[in-house]
């Protein structure tokens, strides 16, 4: 135990301060069990430590755990915590729980046995946490950290606060907002730089080689994380290399399932499992009709990267303007909403509001006869009537 508690003592103690992802006010930490899931490279490490260092410091009643750490591969988790707790311990932060077999069994018995001690677990996005082999949806709240928004991007390397808004606020008064925007604030020049490489809090790094990381941190998902969650093989793994580099080259699509399953040399049935894996992993982002009762058999309507930055990150010699548009806006409204594909426009958001994204020249024919109907258009900086700035949807979070 010496050991792991120098690690968390030298994680606390290099951890920066000076940046708080959002959902770092919104956790409720009183909870007894509680998971962190999203991307890799989304800052849920970050997140974990900056909590402990501002509530907790070096106090020994915490501990940060790495659960790939060589300890627990003969070790149990369980026993760990059982230890922890009669020694004083209280708080359990516990980082890439995917990584330990029997997470959701000594998690199980952790809450069951141990109601002293409270647990915080970061996940990857792909792993169906309600879903392990030990039912732990009775006693876990989970909460999704996406990647920057454009607001905490703008935060994070201009120090430049825009305001946080809510789709009312947007779709009510973007003419207002926009108007009030501070003259030294430049949302077109900070948009064009987010869509390029703002989405992964690792920007700040480096900018140099931020796409350079970005590919690494896609490789390890596809050969570490999504072998280990959904126990698929070595030709699985380059299937699935094979599928992003088909699909970077027509994204947004309207996927043809036989001509796609064709092209990778796998079944129609094994292609949609795939698009399924991609899709817990934040790799593409799936639209569909009903955006209820996802599964692997649900064919999508169209299909996108999850972010534009990958788009970039995978190379494509041409970057078309329309196509980041729409996944960016998809990218920016799934937090916190449901979105679908609808009859008319391109993107139904909370199964009331239809919008259309296109650029400066957008008109509005396409949404004739529709209510509660919204332009946005990209390269604009005011709002006006039913027309909305494109960037505006990046304050959401």
């Amino acid at each position: 135990m010496d050991t792991l508690r120098e690690i968390s003592d030298f994680k606390i103690r290099n951890i920066s301060s000076h940046f708080e992802r959002f959902l770092l006010q919104k956790i409720d930490w009183n909870n007894r069990l509680t998971g962190i899931s999203g991307a890799r490279g989304a800052g849920k490490t970050t997140l974990l430590l900056q909590y402990l260092k501002k509530t907790h410091g070096f106090s020994t009643d915490t501990i940060y755990l790495e659960l790939d750490h060589i300890y627990f591969a003969e070790n149990s988790l369980y026993d760990f915590a059982v230890q922890f707790e009669r020694e004083g311990g209280e708080l359990l932060l516990l980082d890439e729980v995917h990584k330990y077999k029997n997470w959701s069994h000594d998690l199980k018995l952790i809450y069951d046995n141990l109601p002293r001690l409270r647990v915080v677990f970061t996940s990857s996005s792909a792993l169906e946490v309600y879903k392990g082999s030990h039912d732990l949806s009775r006693r876990l709240v989970l909460y999704q950290l996406p990647g920057l928004s454009l607001r905490e991007f703008v935060l994070l390397k201009y120090n430049a606060p825009l305001p946080l808004l809510t789709l009312e606020d947007i779709i009510s008064n973007a003419r207002g907002i926009t108007l009030n925007i501070p003259p030294e604030i430049k949302p077109l020049k900070y948009f064009k730089e987010y869509i390029h490489s703002g989405y992964y809090p690792f920007v700040i790094e480096s900018e140099t080689h931020y796409h350079e990381k970005l590919l690494n941190v896609l490789n390890i998902v596809l050969e570490s994380d999504l072998p280990i969650i959904f126990n698929i093989d070595f030709n699985s793994v380059v299937n699935l290399k094979k599928l992003i580099a088909v699909l970077s080259r027509l994204v947004p699509y309207k996927p043809n399932i036989k001509r796609l399953s064709e092209q990778i040399g796998v079944t129609r049935e094994t292609l949609l499992r795939y698009l399924f894996y991609l899709e817990k992993a934040q790799i593409v982002n799936c639209l569909r009709k009903d955006s209820h009762g996802i599964n692997f058999l649900n064919k999508p309507e169209k299909l996108y990267l999850q972010n534009t930055n990958l788009a970039f990150a995978l190379g494509r010699d041409s970057i078309n303007e329309g196509n980041t548009r729409e996944t960016f806006f998809l990218n920016q409204l799934k937090v916190g909403n449901s979105v679908e594909y609808p009859s008319k426009g391109d993107f139904m958001v909370n199964n009331k509001f239809i919008f259309e994204v296109g650029g400066r020249g957008k008109s509005q024919k396409q949404l004739k006869d529709l209510s509660n109907a919204f332009i946005v258009k990209d390269n604009i900086e005011i709002g006006s009537g039913n027309t909305i700035p494109l960037w505006l949807f990046g304050l959401l979070y």
